[in-house]
C-alpha cells in the first residue's frame, strides 16, 4: 500500500509495487505530442532490426538485404496494422476516406496480427526481388519479430490499454479509471475500487503477460535455431508459439476485435489458424527431413 500522501497512477497491490506518475506523453515540441507508446514502437522496430542484422552477420548474409527489408517491412506492417483494425471496426470508419484513415496513426487503432501479416508479405516481396528464399529471411527474423513485440507491448502500459478483466491474482494491476485509454465494459466499470478518493480498475495486465511469454518464445527460438531440421522451421515455431500465447491472452482482454457478427474474437480465430497450420507444417517438415536423412544443422 503506497503512503497516504501518494496517489499512484498505476500499481500492483499484491506485489507491493506502485508508480506515482506514468505520463502518456514524453514531450511536446512545437505543440506536437510525442507519446511514450510511439517511442516503444520505434524502439521495438530498431531492436528487431539490430537483432536480425546480428544474426545475418553471423551467418554471412548481406546486411543491406535486411536494411531494405526493414524499410519495406515497416511500411507494409503499418498498412497491415491499420487495415486489420479498420476491417474489424468497419462500422466506426464507414464512409471515411480509406487511405487517409489507414495512415491516420494518431487516430488510434493498431492490431498486431495485421502487422505480422504485413511483415510476412514484405518478406515474400523482398525474397522475390533479392532472389533469396523467403525461409531464409523468415527464419532470420523470427526472433526479431518477437523482440519488437516484447518492447512494443510496454507502450500499452504507458497508454493504459490492452488489459483484461477484474482479477485479484498476484499480478493484479490497478489503473486510475480517469486515465484509462479506450472504452470500458460496463461489468468491469462496476468492479472499480476507490482508494483515497480515486477510482481504480483492478485488472489482468495482459500486455505484460504477452510480453513475458513472447520473451520466453524468443529465447527458445534463438537457442533452437542452430538445430532446426528444415528451412522455415523457425518462422513456423514463431507462428505456432505466438498463436497459442495470443489465443489465451486474448481470452482475458476486454477490448477484443470481433470477427464481424459471429461473436468470436478475431485474434483468437487467427491464432487458431496460425497455430494449426504451423503445427501441421512442422510435422510434415520433420517427416520429410527424416525421410531424406537430413540430420545436418541448417542455418
Amino acid at each position: 500500500m503506497p503512503p497516504d500522501h501518494i496517489i499512484p497512477d498505476i500499481w500492483f497491490p499484491n506485489l507491493g509495487i506502485y508508480f506515482e506518475r506514468i505520463p502518456q506523453i514524453l514531450f511536446s515540441p512545437f505543440g506536437f505530442d510525442i507519446y511514450w507508446y510511439a517511442i516503444f514502437i520505434v524502439a521495438g522496430i530498431a531492436a528487431a532490426y539490430f537483432l536480425a542484422v546480428w544474426y545475418a552477420k553471423r551467418t554471412r548474409q548481406k546486411v543491406d538485404d535486411y536494411t531494405d527489408l526493414l524499410m519495406l517491412g515497416v511500411v507494409m506492417a503499418v498498412i497491415g496494422l491499420r487495415t486489420y483494425y479498420l476491417v474489424f471496426n468497419w462500422d466506426l470508419y464507414r464512409g471515411q476516406p480509406f487511405f487517409r484513415t489507414i495512415f491516420n496513426l494518431r487516430g488510434g487503432g493498431l492490431a498486431i496480427y495485421g502487422g505480422i501479416i504485413g511483415a510476412l508479405l514484405a518478406g515474400v516481396v523482398m525474397s522475390m526481388v533479392k532472389k533469396i528464399p523467403f525461409t531464409t529471411f523468415a527464419d532470420t527474423c523470427a526472433p526479431s519479430l518477437l523482440l519488437g513485440q516484447v518492447i512494443g507491448r510496454f507502450g500499452n502500459f504507458f497508454n493504459r490499454e490492452a488489459f483484461g478483466g477484474y482479477t485479484d491474482n498476484l499480478f493484479a494491476m490497478r489503473i486510475r479509471l480517469d486515465q484509462v485509454h479506450g472504452s470500458i465494459p460496463y461489468d468491469l466499470r462496476q468492479t472499480a475500487i476507490t482508494v483515497q478518493g480515486i477510482q481504480y480498475l483492478q485488472v489482468h495486465p495482459t500486455f505484460l503477460y504477452e510480453a513475458f511469454f513472447n520473451l520466453l518464445l524468443m529465447i527458445f527460438i534463438i537457442i533452437y535455431r542452430p538445430h532446426k531440421r528444415f528451412e522455415g522451421e523457425c518462422i513456423l515455431l514463431y507462428l505456432l508459439g505466438y498463436g497459442v500465447i495470443r489465443f489465451f491472452v486474448e481470452g482475458l482482454r476486454t477490448d477484443q476485435l470481433m470477427f464481424f457478427d459471429t461473436g468470436w474474437p478475431a485474434s483468437q480465430l487467427v491464432s487458431i489458424v496460425f497455430a494449426v497450420f504451423s503445427l501441421a507444417a512442422i510435422v510434415v517438415g520433420h517427416v520429410n527431413a527424416k525421410r531424406s536423412g537430413n540430420s545436418r544443422k541448417i542455418r
